[in-house]
Parts: structure tokens; C-alpha cells; sequence
């Protein structure tokens, strides 16, 4: 059965995370400021933990979690780790009720770092900020249980395939935890499925393939082909994205994602595999049940 997905916000329930920035936090007194990060931390594990609650009740098999779940934890300046937080404690024990309750609700939990993280970089100190993204986020995965941190393959610089064995170079010095989840995901204007399957194949990255991103950025393989080689990469349940362009395909900005899934959007190939379809509309939760109710699923998204 498939199950789809949430991605990190609510835009019709009173679920909200909190959010703060180093140019902020960086006003107060180091003391002051591990005091406001720490309530963050701990409100926003509060806020997972009605998330995943939410989605429970209503059908939805998993969450994103957002990126600043802790806010501004790698920033060079304003940065802090877990165990220098007041509210360790607190925080470490809301985080296993968001775990244990994601088990027994059967919600899964991702992460997508933001644009910024770049292992292909022929830059030293871009991949290793990235590192530094990654390895907070399975930190916080390994709390909660998160099977899977996706990322793109970033630029090309000129040659993809050079990129990409940059990235490969990458992979050795990441930890067990980043490994073990991390995956890639086709993109809409430089990486295609055919260009990252070799890669995924070679070094066992899942691929996440984004159907939408493959129809603004065409390889020769059909659907059922790059569904069926990225099914081949995952050794648990795959995760692949689903959007729809804002402007309809007749647009001038394809790429673009519109408030809701259009069902014609949604692959025939998808309908009968055991997948999580991450919805990746502006509309949010509405999108979810809309597209649930679309597709006229046998568990159907109420209230």
C-alpha cells in the first residue's frame, strides 16, 4: 500500500514549529542564548511529537522534518551541541515519545537538507559544512528514528561526471549514522535519473526519484523504467516525491509546484507498489487528503 507523505509544515492545523536566526540569537550573551535555543529545541520536539500524532489520525504514513528542527546548530558562531541545552534532558526524552509514537502509528520520519549541501563540491569548505548539515541531522534521525536524510547531487561545475566522483570521494568520511540514510534524488535541471543511477548503483545510495523533476528534465527512460531501476536501489521501503506544476504543463515555469497534486500527475505505475509518496505541494496537509481521496485509496484522510 502506498503511503504518502507530509512535508515539514501545516498550513491549515495549529501545528507550528518554531524558527530563529543566528543574526538573532547572536544578540544575547552565549549563556542567554543556549537558554532561548534550548526552549526552541524542546518546543519544536513537542511540535514533532503533535505532528506525528496528527498524522496518525489521519492516514498520513510520514512526515518531513524540517531542516532548523534545531535551529542554527552547525552555524560557525551561534552553533551549540545537545549536551550544553538546559533542557537536554527534556529534549532527549520527547524525542523518544516522537520515536516510539512514530512506530506505533506507523508514520515515517525523513529529512531534506536544504539546497546548501553540496558533496560535489570542488570546494573544501562547502562539503565540509555539509558534512557538518548532515551529520546534526541524523544525529536527530538516530533520536527519532529517521530512515532517510535525501539530498541532491548539487552543481555540475562543468562536468557531472567529475561531480559525481567527488561525491563518491565524500561518502567514506561520513559516519555510520549519515550513511546508513543517506539517499539522492534526481533534481529538475542538471541530474537525471539516468545520470545518478549509475552512482547509486556504484556506491548504494538509494535513488528518491522525483517523477516530476523527470518530466521537466527528460533522459529517455520512461516511468516504469526509472521507477523499476530506482526500486532496485533501496534496501527498505523506497521513498519517491510527487508534485505538479503550478502553471500546468503547457507553462512557461513547469518546475514550479502548484497547491495541490493533480491525479493525472500521479503515476499509474505507482498505484498498486508498497512506496511512501512524499507530497510536495504548497497546500500541504490539504494536498495530502485531497490527492488521498483522488486516488481514491482504501484508508481515506478524514475531517
Amino acid at each position: 500500500m502506498i503511503r504518502l507523505g507530509l512535508c515539514c509544515l501545516f498550513i491549515d492545523q495549529p501545528i507550528k514549529f518554531r524558527v530563529a536566526t543566528a543574526t538573532h540569537l547572536l544578540k544575547f550573551p552565549r549563556n542567554e542564548r543556549l537558554a532561548k535555543l534550548s526552549w526552541l529545541c524542546l518546543e519544536n520536539a513537542r511540535t514533532l511529537l503533535k505532528a506525528i500524532e496528527y498524522c496518525g489520525a489521519h492516514h498520513i504514513g510520514c512526515f518531513r522534518v524540517n531542516s532548523q528542527f534545531w535551529p542554527v546548530k552547525t552555524h560557525p558562531d551561534a552553533g551549540y551541541d545537545l549536551a550544553q541545552l538546559p533542557d537536554e534532558t527534556d529534549i532527549q526524552k520527547m524525542l523518544l515519545q516522537c520515536r516510539e509514537r512514530s512506530r506505533a502509528l506507523d508514520v515515517r520520519l525523513s529529512f531534506h537538507p536544504d539546497q546548501f549541501i553540496l558533496l560535489s563540491s570542488p570546494k573544501p569548505d562547502v562539503v565540509q559544512r555539509s558534512i557538518l548539515e548532515l551529520e546534526y541531522q541524523a544525529q536527530v534521525s538516530a533520536l527519532i528514528g529517521a530512515d532517510v536524510i535525501n539530498i541532491h547531487a548539487g552543481g555540475g561545475y562543468g562536468n557531472k561526471q567529475a561531480a559525481l566522483k567527488r561525491m563518491g570521494r565524500v561518502l567514506p568520511h561520513l559516519s555510520k549514522d549519515v550513511r546508513s540514510r543517506l539517499t539522492l534524488e534526481n533534481d529538475d535541471r542538471i541530474y537525471s535519473p539516468a545520470d545518478l543511477l549509475p552512482f547509486c548503483k556504484q556506491y548504494q545510495v538509494p535513488l528518491v526519484y522525483d517523477v516530476h523533476h523527470h518530466r521537466c528534465l527528460p533522459d529517455g527512460l520512461t516511468v516504469q523504467e526509472a521507477t523499476d531501476a530506482a526500486l532496485k536501489t533501496w534496501d527498505r521501503e523506497p521513498l519517491f516525491h510527487i508534485s505538479s506544476p503550478k502553471q500546468g504543463w503547457d507553462g512557461k515555469h513547469v518546475a514550479w509546484h502548484h497547491d495541490y497534486i493533480h491525479k493525472s500527475d500521479f503515476p499509474v505505475e505507482w498505484q498498486r507498489m508498497n512506496i511512501t509518496v512524499e507530497v510536495e505541494a504548497k497546500a500541504k496537509e490539504l494536498a495530502v487528503r485531497r490527492l488521498y481521496h483522488d486516488l481514491k485509496f482504501s484508508k481515506m484522510v478524514s475531517g
